[in-house]
């Protein structure tokens, strides 16, 4: 028996019933070792010596450690399937120190949809940890625990406030700058005057944009009634101008830009609709098997699989016609963006919202039928009218 390890329970079913029998899935829960809170500071970390970090097994998951640890004595071979993220490449990392794995040969599983092609592709094809990523995971945890502590300490000492950290701190240093700009900015009055007419069977809201061949610049209401007393009661349409207003399609979701479409379409906190995503990733019960409805749900990535495109290409123009075949997207590049995982799209373009709709929870449905609709309408032309 192989023994395969993830991190999320929901995931060991589908996945185990993917592999088959010679394969026994089981759940690590999380990360299993933090930082220590020992040594000078109480960091777990030796500043002294080059930042040397030191592990402590949580004290919740010492059941789970004991229960792998049984059960890798009792398999002749354990895989690793953790999420194909940073954290998730620490917990593998982890993982092998604990169950003394050599991180040079265990195999490492990745898949980005939990899918029966996707976990089959994965299990033919092992990589091995990644420790540039365990590195850059290790790195943050650090910084986090070092600018938490010594900063959380200061604050608490100087103001009384509760915590600081890595991305509170800059947060609030931002929004700072932001209100010192608002306090520095002296207002301006000016006027701007606009007249509804009518142009046949249709009323036209219109601006002034010149006066006497200048830019309209209406300082107070003595210059606009000035203004207001040259205009002529009826006014002289001299010209019309139609332009081509060219609507591009959005790109797929990332993981921000979901979290901000769910709140302006449903009004979901940023934790809401993470927690609805993961579910959608790990699977839910389709019928009688539980399916990946999405991708992976963690990407800052907006390029989709060529696979995907394909698959979803055939499907637009089954169900739409050529007219609303488009174009892949070229993917903006970014200093700052990681490009392990594609953007969050559907598992299956044949699997739409409407035909699973019975399977899903009312929130469910709405968050899976904003990331189906996104990725397929990522591939259409734009919206082209005359205005």
């Amino acid at each position: 028996m192989k023994l395969v390890i993830v991190e999320s329970p929901t995931k060991c079913h589908t996945i185990g019933r993917y592999l088959g029998d010679e394969y026994k899935v089981v759940a690590s829960l999380g990360h299993v070792r933090d930082l220590a809170t020992s040594g000078k500071g109480g960091l777990g970390v030796n500043v002294e010596k080059d930042f040397l970090p030191t592990y402590v097994i949580n004290p919740e998951k010492r059941k789970v450690v004991y229960q792998l640890e049984k059960e890798k004595k009792a398999a002749e071979e354990v895989i690793l399937a953790t999420d194909p993220d940073r954290e998730g490449e620490a917990i593998a990392w982890h993982l092998s120190q604990l169950l003394k794995l050599d991180p040079e040969t265990t195999k490492r599983l990745e898949f980005h949809e939990i899918t029966r092609t996707s976990i089959e592709e994965a299990i033919k094809n092992p990589g091995k940890i990644d420790l540039n990523l365990v590195s850059s995971q290790e790195t943050r945890r650090i910084l986090d625990r070092i600018i938490g502590f010594k900063l959380s300490s200061l604050l608490q000492r100087k103001i009384k406030s509760r915590s600081a950290g890595r991305v509170q701190s800059v947060t609030l240093k931002l929004i700072v700058d932001r209100e010192k700009e608002i306090r520095a900015f002296v207002p301006e009055e000016f006027w701007t005057i606009s007249a509804d007419v009518r142009i046949g069977d249709k009323v036209i809201s219109v601006d002034l944009d010149t006066v006497d061949g200048k830019t309209a610049k209406i300082p107070d209401e003595k210059t606009a009634q000035k203004i207001l007393a040259k205009m002529p009661k009826n006014l002289t349409l001299v010209d019309i101008k139609k332009t081509l207003r060219v609507k591009e399609s959005k790109e797929p979701f990332t993981t921000s830009t979901l979290a901000q479409e769910a709140f302006n379409a449903f009004k979901f906190k940023t934790k809401k609709t993470s927690i609805i995503a993961q579910k959608l990733y790990e699977g839910i019960s389709i019928g009688d098997e539980i399916v990946g409805l999405i991708t992976y749900m963690r990407t800052d990535a907006t390029r989709l699989s060529p696979t995907f495109v394909s698959r979803a290409q055939s499907y637009i123009l089954e169900t739409f016609g050529e007219k609303y075949l488009g174009k892949v997207k070229a993917e903006k590049e970014s200093v700052a963006m990681q490009d392990a995982h594609e953007a969050i799209r559907p598992t299956s373009n044949h699997r739409t919202p409407e035909s699973i709709r019975q399977y899903l929870a009312p929130d469910e449905y709405k968050l899976y039928k904003l990331i189906y609709d996104r990725a397929v309408a990522s591939l259409m032309p734009a919206k082209r009218e005359e205005v």
